[in-house]
């Protein structure tokens, strides 16, 4: 590979390693709300409000034992509540875990957040693997609006010894088995395909094309706002002079969904 294209593809997946960090660091963890009107009762000493779902947010007020407080969002294993008096903050659920119910019983929490990752719209991920035996890079977002169906935007590149190719695509992507922890997928797509040549080639063009891709692929949720993802695609480049040609791509990556 020449050092003008390492460079381009170093560059490449600095800028997508880039967008998937400040997305991990920087969009919030989905929120569920309470049901409504869902009271508990202080039975430690006190409970600490603080200003944010996490430790790193200051304590700015403190509930005392005896005083009723209503849950109003889950963020994670954080509550924002409410407090006798209006005051709003947020607590951890281990201190949560030692309240009463109205009915006198402890108050129970579920375990697992896999509801949060059921309940998700938007995704943003990025993914490493090979492109007709060449390294790829590709980074996607999906909006979901069905149980079982998904659009997806994915950009891509990849960087061979004589040519690079940058591609994009959008697709319909299918999800029968949505509601299980490891889920196959199923898309079709289309989109646009550009190949670079390198310079030392004599002779040589780039080349646009139209590009359509179908996929297979699994998916399995880790825990938080994180999902697993190993995928293969075919995608066919239709290329106007020479027909069409086509290529195989198998990749795994990670994803954060909110």
């Amino acid at each position: 590979m020449r050092d003008g294209d390492s460079s381009r593809w170093r560059r490449a997946c600095a800028r997508a390693m880039a967008c998937v960090a400040l997305g991990l660091l920087g969009v919030p963890a989905a929120t569920a709300p309470v049901a409504a009107a869902e009271m508990v009762q202080v039975t430690d000493p006190y409970i600490e409000l603080r200003t944010g779902p996490g430790r790193g947010y200051p304590v700015f007020h403190v509930a005392p034992r005896a005083e009723w407080i209503e849950l109003l969002v889950r963020r994670t294993d954080w509550f924002k509540v409410r407090t006798a008096d209006g005051r709003e903050g947020w607590v951890n659920r281990a201190q949560l875990e030692t309240t009463l119910t109205e009915a006198g019983a402890a108050t129970a929490f579920r375990d697992v957040l896999l509801d949060d990752y059921l309940r998700r719209k938007l995704e943003l991920g990025g993914a490493w693997g090979q492109f007709k035996g060449e390294p790829m890079l590709k980074v996607w977002s999906a909006y979901r609006f069905s149980d079982a169906l998904s659009i997806e935007g994915t950009l891509g590149q990849v960087q061979g010894v004589y040519s690079g190719t940058d591609f994009w695509h959008i697709n319909l992507n299918v999800e029968p088995w949505s509601d299980r922890r490891l889920s196959p997928f199923f898309g079709i797509g289309v989109g646009g395909f550009r190949n670079i040549p390198n310079a030392s080639l004599v002779s040589a063009t780039e080349t646009n094309a139209n590009l359509a891709n179908a996929a297979i692929g699994l998916r399995y949720y880790i825990s938080e706002r994180f999902v697993a993802r190993l995928d293969y695609a075919i995608y066919t480049a239709f290329i106007a002079d020479s027909g069409s040609t086509e290529y195989k791509a198998v990749t795994a990556g990670i994803a954060f969904f909110f």
